[in-house]
Order: C-alpha cells, then structure tokens, then sequence
C-alpha cells in the first residue's frame, strides 16, 4: 500500500474508551464487569467494558436489563470532564505524527499519515508505534485501522480489537467488504441493517449485487454511499477543518404510522442513537428538534431550546417526546420522524472535540 502513491489512512479507536478510564483509574474494577452510567430505574449503559461485553452488556441498553444481564456488573457514573482530559493527551499524540487529524469522538479519530511527521517508512508502523506512546502515556489500550479510504479504515479498526491492528490493502479492499455483514458498515444503523435485512440484503455482497436504481428505491438519497461503499468505495478526504454544528437521526417507516405509541417508539430510538453520539463525543447541545414527515411528504419541525445543555439521555428522551406529543393525536399517517441536537454550548464541549464521530454519507 505504501508504495502505491495513495492515500495511507489509519482509524484510532480507543478499547471501551470510558470503562477502560474507569478501570484504570480504579485498580479493584480491573478484570471485573464494569458499565460507565447510572443504575436508575431510567438509566442507560455509556459504555461497557470488555468483561461486562460477555454478557450482552453494551452501550444504549437500559441500565436494569444490564443488570439482569450481568448481575456481577459494576456501575460506575460518568466523569466526562476526566474522559476529555484523557482525550486531549490522545489527540495530542495524534498530532506528534500527522497534521491531518480529524476527530470523531472523545476516543477515535482519522490520521492522513500519507506524509507523517516522523518520517516512519509504513502505515502499519506509524499505527504501531501511535498505540505504543497512548499505552505509555495514559495506560490504555487502543486499536487501529489502516486503509487507503476512511470507509475501510474504520472497518480494520474494529477486526482485531481489542488491543490490534488490521490492514486493508487496495488489492483486497473491494472482496474484503463482500464478506462482512451491512450491519458493521459504517453508515447502516441498526434501523436500517434491519430493513436491509428485510430486503435480503445481509453481507457486503449482497449489497453490492443490488442494482443502484433498487437502492435509491428503497434508501434514498443514501443509495449512492451504499452502492460505493459495498465496492469499498470512500473518496472523502481527512478533513481537520470539519465543525459539526448538530447531530441527527431519523429513521422512514416501513409504512405509514398513526398510532401514538408506534411513533413515540420511533422518536425514542432516533433521540437514542443521537444520545450515543452526545456521549461518545461529550457533546452537548441546547436545542432539540423533532422533524416530522407526512404521508403525503408534507414536512415539519418542533423544536425546543433549553437555557442550559441537555446532558442525559432521560433529558433528551423526554423533550424528545414532548415535542412530538404536540402533534399527536395524527389521522394523517406519518411516514418518517427524525431527532436532532444543536446549539452545543461551548462551555460544556471542548471546541477541539466539535469535527465529531463520522460524518454522514
């Protein structure tokens, strides 16, 4: 790869970023289950270390099916002002080696090391030698992807976790994503895996064999990413410029909804998977909106600004809610809800972590 005159690209992705902090920093949680959240009635899981993984714990899962998962699990409460500072010590080792870095989260980022500052032959060196000084300098762990595209490179990153490296060369990229499940690909939630799975389409080739008027039929104005990318396909540069002024999801139904309960259960997933951004990134905003899509494709939003961020998920689910109870009840049928936080407040989010956690395709 490296001799190729190409793009040479790694994705760092720190191991159970936030319970590794907290095992780390708490010698008796170190080999034991440990998810970072609260134990509530109402909590969610933020992370989950690899231990408490074993048992179906994971991020997202609410905090009293975790705990009849795992009943040895440990919980730890969230310290997001340690997880920033240990995330600028990363981000500072990032920039000993590359000047293009683009942050997605507290605990990952792409590195542009085309041209690294070190001077070290490979990309598979550079990666080396990142993860050594982040173990040497914080006593964690992290895992690495190296690719000639950012699609790919955060695929590797996840193949050899924890604690590994993985390269995809241009000469396996395109067979490569062939043999994976869509629902790894980054971009394809796990709403959408599941509708692609509806449709028969479970790996990488299955995708590709899809013809691209059929995508755009059934995905919209993302059909283009998915046919690209199931070529293994990402022309996207590293871009350390990239301000993320929101973070959004939204999700079309499989048909039109006009029972309460049906689409406040959609509402709550989207204003869940944007959560784990919030979380992951520690990015909080002030301003919710909830967008609402008719049968008939009229549009609108409901939004509320808060006079101070929304940092839980119990926070964002309940505005989240109150605002799509403002249109309901509906005789006209709703065909797609979406959720966007905004308006991060600058006090609470470190202006360097704002390029956040992959953009959209």
């Amino acid at each position: 790869m490296d001799s190729l005159g190409i793009r040479k690209i790694i994705h760092v992705d720190m191991d159970a970023f936030f319970a590794s902090v907290e095992q780390r920093d708490d010698p008796s949680l170190r080999g034991r289950p440990v998810a970072v959240g609260h134990a509530a009635a109402r909590g969610v899981v933020a992370a989950a270390s690899y231990e408490a993984r074993v048992f179906g714990v994971r991020s997202a899962l609410p905090s009293v099916t975790a705990a009849r998962r795992c009943p040895d699990l440990v919980f730890m409460p969230p310290r997001f002002d340690v997880y920033k500072a240990v995330s600028r010590q990363i981000h500072a080792i990032f920039a000993e080696f590359s000047d293009l870095i683009q942050p997605l989260s507290l605990d990952e980022a792409y590195l542009d090391v085309t041209d690294n500052r070190r001077g070290l032959p490979t990309a598979w060196s550079t990666a080396k030698e990142i993860r050594a000084r982040i173990l040497e300098e914080t006593g964690l762990t992290a895992s690495a992807g190296i690719s000639f595209n950012k699609f790919l490179a955060k695929l590797a990153s996840d193949h050899r976790k924890p604690n590994g490296q993985f390269a995809v060369t241009p000469d396996m990229g395109a067979d490569w994503v062939q043999t994976l499940p869509v629902a790894r690909f980054h971009g394809v939630g796990p709403v959408t895996a599941a509708k692609m799975q509806r449709l028969g389409i479970e790996t990488g080739s299955d995708l590709r064999a899809k013809p691209l008027a059929f995508l755009q039929e059934h995905f919209g104005n993302s059909a283009d990413w998915y046919f690209r990318i199931a070529r293994g396909i990402d022309d996207r540069p590293v871009n350390p410029n990239r301000q993320r002024k929101s973070s959004g999801s939204e999700i079309t139904f499989d048909r039109d909804l006009t029972a309460a309960a049906e689409i406040e259960a959609g509402v709550l997933g989207q204003a869940d998977d944007v959560w784990q951004w919030c979380a992951r990134a520690g990015a909080f905003g002030r301003t919710v909106t909830v967008k609402i899509k008719y049968a008939d494709f009229q549009m609108i939003t409901r939004s509320r600004t808060r006079p101070t961020a929304v940092k839980t998920q119990t926070g964002l689910r309940d505005t989240s809610l109150r605002l799509v109870r403002s249109v309901l009840p509906t005789e006209k049928g709703i065909r797609l809800v979406g959720v966007t936080v905004s308006n991060f407040d600058r006090s609470v989010v470190a202006e360097s972590l704002l390029p956040l956690f992959g953009e959209a395709p």
